[in-house]
């Protein structure tokens, strides 16, 4: 179904940096005021757990957070391209691979995902449209688009798990209460301190072992610059009401349109990593007349050296540079860092 379903593996290439790129609401997932008891759990038993944890059907409200020092982004919707900022909430109904809704809820309206066997529908009730597309019947469900946060904890996690090297502290963290569920904190940090990830922490269920929230902090920051997790959640089999969809009557249907498995010149714009772990930086090709009229043009600033001139947004967690002549750098670094892989 596009950019939904292929290249998993760039999604995620740049740890944590791209998951913001690409991306502590007050009171959501409520700390009670006795500590669970739980079992003991050593980081590798969490990390295991994590890994062979088996997702079953659940529904749920989630909330996500990002609190990146950018500044607000006009014309914020409930569409789900909106995420990079600010405080949004979702619901999710999982009844299996195949069976996943996420509607993401504004007050100008409602932006759905819906997956139910072979069809997936991407509906939006602000601009009256229903997108349909025919998806393998194995394939995995994923929400997020390479540009956007995580959507759900299980994407994050997923995206931050994908991304563990040498280069990465592990431990543990106390035991928390997350969408009223006794879990367990599991601590993520790079040991070079030239990211500007500080910390990441997962919130992992102690029975489910599924994770239920995950926290990024920026260095020496005590709140979360991004978070996503459970407000509420049940582990009952949701029923098939919430995977059948039809669009509304007067509402524009449009059919989605595959991606083209190669195109000319498509592998010279294929995203290329330098370096590794946490400063590791993303660069590619760009269209810069498509892409930097966008996010950079009305959040970025002018920027210029020996690497030549272009725009730079630079937040709490990650730094973008794009270029005039067409070139993107990204990553969990300042700016500094893109402008030195700019110049090579």
């Amino acid at each position: 179904m596009g950019s939904m379903t292929k290249n998993k593996a760039l999604r995620w290439a740049v740890p944590i940096g791209v998951v913001a790129v690409v991306s502590a609401v007050a009171g959501f997932s409520q700390l009670a005021s006795a500590q669970p008891d739980l079992p003991k759990r050593s980081a590798s038993q969490l990390l295991m757990d994590l890994e062979q944890a088996r997702l079953d059907p659940l529904s749920g409200t989630i909330v996500q957070r990002a609190d990146l020092g950018l500044p607000p982004m006009p014309g914020a919707s409930s569409e789900l391209s909106s995420m990079i900022s600010g405080t949004h909430t979702l619901r999710i109904w999982y009844g299996g691979q195949d069976k996943v809704r996420l509607a993401l809820l504004g007050t100008l309206g409602e932006s759905d995902v819906i997956r139910n066997g072979k069809d997936l529908w991407i509906w939006s009730s602000q601009q009256n449209k229903a997108t349909h597309y025919d998806v393998p019947a194995d394939s995995k469900p994923s929400f997020t688009d390479p540009k956007e946060l995580p959507k759900t904890p299980q994407e994050a996690a997923d995206a931050i798990l994908g991304a563990l090297d040498p280069t990465t502290v592990v431990s543990t963290g106390g035991q928390v209460k997350v969408a009223g569920r006794p879990a367990y904190e599991l601590i993520l940090a790079p040991r070079d301190r030239a990211s500007l990830v500080g910390s990441v922490r997962l919130a992992i269920d102690g029975d489910k072992h599924v994770p239920l929230r995950v926290q990024v902090f920026s260095k020496n920051a005590a709140s979360p610059a991004f978070e996503v997790g459970f407000q509420q959640i049940s582990f009952d089999k949701p029923g098939e009401e919430h995977f059948q969809f039809k669009p509304p009557a007067g509402v524009q249907n449009v059919p989605g349109k595959e991606d083209k498995e190669e195109e000319p010149g498509r592998r010279e714009l294929e995203p290329k990593i330098v370096g590794t772990g946490w400063t590791s930086v993303l660069t590619a090709k760009v269209d810069v007349k498509k892409e930097a009229p966008g996010l950079l043009g009305s959040l970025g600033t002018q920027a210029s050296g020996s690497w030549g001139t272009g725009r730079v947004i630079s937040s709490k967690l990650f730094s973008v540079l794009i270029t005039d002549d067409g070139r993107l750098f990204a990553g969990a670094v300042a700016p500094e860092k893109l402008y030195e892989v700019a110049s090579k």
